[in-house]
């Protein structure tokens, strides 16, 4: 197995077209569809990282920064940012772009690990991601501070469950 991978190998980008059935009733991108594309773009990252099998273990958030609208197209841009034994950080980028005039906003920010399995569905391990440039270095450095936030989430809703099923 290669040891270390550089951030840009990792880049991938899904463009599409916001048509009228994407659409809710204000005429914009429905949040499911961008999640799912989020999920989906974020997934190939991860699986050029780790040539191997893939799960998402969680999603930090998605930020709607914007609303997207039917017409604009809109475009996502995933790369792994940061690596642990097995799990995998991938930043997701979501702009919009209004076609008729060129205006390109960002319109969502995601965060999303995954975890690589063998054909057991064991972890297994995946190469260290190298930062080169400046930003790249930056969602590298901060990526400790993002894995801190994610570890008292997991906990608090695995309380909630606990509660849940008592009640």
């Amino acid at each position: 197995m290669v040891k270390e991978k550089f951030m840009k190998d990792t880049r991938t980008i899904k463009t599409a077209h916001v048509l009228p059935p994407d659409t809710n009733h204000h005429g914009t991108l429905f949040g499911g569809k961008l999640m799912a594309y989020i999920d989906d773009v974020a997934s190939i990252a991860a699986t050029k990282h780790a040539r191997n099998i893939v799960v998402t273990a969680s999603t930090d958030s998605v930020d709607f920064l914007q609303p997207i609208r039917e017409g604009d197209a809109v475009t996502l841009e995933a790369m792994v940012t940061y690596t642990g034994r097995s799990s995998i950080e991938v930043c997701v980028k979501v702009t919009s772009e209004k076609l008729l005039t060129g205006e390109v906003v960002v319109a969502a920010i995601s965060f999303l690990t995954f975890v690589a399995v063998d054909e057991n569905g064991r972890p297994t391990s995946v190469p260290q991601i190298i930062p080169q440039t400046e930003g790249e270095k930056w969602l590298n450095e901060t990526a400790q501070n993002r894995a801190g936030h994610r570890k008292a989430r997991k906990q608090h809703s695995q309380e909630l469950a606990d509660f849940f099923a008592e009640n």
